[in-house]
């Protein structure tokens, strides 16, 4: 039985398919989401949000604060990393509001200190799809219209952004979807 030529496989055809995969990789390494943090730019670690002491009012009990999303970047180009935390009390029932912190200062054996607050407890908002890009952070608030609106069920949404700006973060919120959220 005679080889078709075509089916033979050469060099050629091995580094033109190598050359391929790594074109496709190396696309896919460069592409993020815009909700993606970047990679950190600063040389130190970022702050550890785990080990951060938060001035969030839980009550009395079991009830501590709990992480719920995280993004770093270096804000101010000190050349060290600052970690965007999302954080709430625990709670078995009803959604407890969010609070955003900016942590900086990670060294070893100390807690992160809080460089910024952005969204407090007491604001009585929950905060979704954090997001860093440069020196902007981005999240959705969700807030109540009044105390009759269930906890669970949040009917005002707000698209936000912090911006670097002079040393401090400027907020630019977007439009209220279901009106009535002030920021």
């Amino acid at each position: 039985m005679t080889e078709l030529p075509h089916t033979r496989t050469r060099t050629a055809h091995w580094l033109a398919t190598a050359a391929a995969l790594a074109a496709v990789l190396g696309g896919t390494a460069l592409l993020r989401p815009a909700t993606a943090s970047p990679a950190p730019t600063g040389t130190d670690p970022a702050p550890d949000p785990a080990r951060a002491h938060y001035p969030l009012d839980c009550g009395r009990g079991a009830a501590k604060p709990e992480v719920l999303d995280t993004a770093s970047a270096d804000f101010d180009g000190d050349g060290a990393t600052e970690t965007v935390a999302v954080v709430r009390c625990r709670a078995h029932g009803g959604t407890p509001p969010s609070a955003v912190y900016v942590l900086a200062g990670s060294t070893a054996g100390r807690s992160p200190r809080l460089a910024a607050t952005l969204v407090e407890q007491r604001e009585g908002m929950s905060v979704q799809d954090l997001g860093v890009r440069g020196t902007t952070v981005s999240a959705t608030l969700l807030g109540y219209s009044s105390a009759d609106v269930p906890r669970c069920c949040p009917d005002r949404r707000r698209k936000v952004k912090w911006e670097w700006r002079e040393g401090k973060f400027a907020l630019r919120p977007g439009p209220v979807a279901g009106g009535g959220l002030r920021v």
